[in-house]
């Protein structure tokens, strides 16, 4: 049994949710989010509470149950608050421009980057070009645009240039020594 699954999720005021069958909609004042679920997980809307529950006795559905509460709790957390990543770009003439709906790159590569933006995020660039936010009501939407402009150039684990991800660990080397 899901120790996340059994805890219910409280719906703020200014959030709505509507459940029909395995589609769950959020509105709130950042926008609206609609996700359809697995028919093996029972979801409930009850006293100002969402409650997850496993629909059958199969390994699948408890599996999954305390997943559905998860997403649903982040559908809640994004449309009330929303969810922002940062980003840092650091090497020499490494930087983004932000051109309407896509962002340029330059990662010292012979040529520019285009990232196309997809709709419900929102980028700024900052302080020359190197520092990047993130922006969304999708949570998940978010994590894949960062780990999209991250998979460009990955931290360099010698001198550290690349696209790092603010508050996520990376590897550092020591290089060569002399004797």
């Amino acid at each position: 049994m899901s120790r996340v699954g059994k805890v219910p999720i409280a719906v703020p005021e200014k959030v709505t949710v509507d459940i029909d069958g395995p589609i769950v909609k959020v509105k709130g004042p950042k926008g609206e989010l609609e996700k359809t679920f697995t028919n093996d997980v029972a979801i409930e809307l009850d006293d100002g509470e969402v409650k997850v529950s496993p629909a059958n006795k199969s390994r699948f559905a408890n599996a999954m149950y305390g997943t559905v509460r998860s997403i649903i709790n982040g559908m809640v957390q994004g449309v009330l608050e929303g969810f922002s990543k940062d980003i840092e770009i650091s090497g020499v003439g490494y930087n983004a421009t932000l051109k309407g709906k896509v962002l340029n790159l330059k990662l010292g590569f012979s040529h520019d980057i285009n990232y196309d933006i997809p709709d419900g995020i929102t980028i700024t660039v900052g302080d020359g070009g190197t520092k990047l936010k993130i922006e969304g009501i999708d949570k998940q939407l978010v994590g894949q645009a960062t780990a999209s402009i991250r998979h460009y150039h990955p931290i360099e684990p010698y001198k550290g240039k690349g696209v790092h991800i603010v508050g996520q660990h990376e590897i550092r080397k020591e290089g060569k020594t002399v004797a």
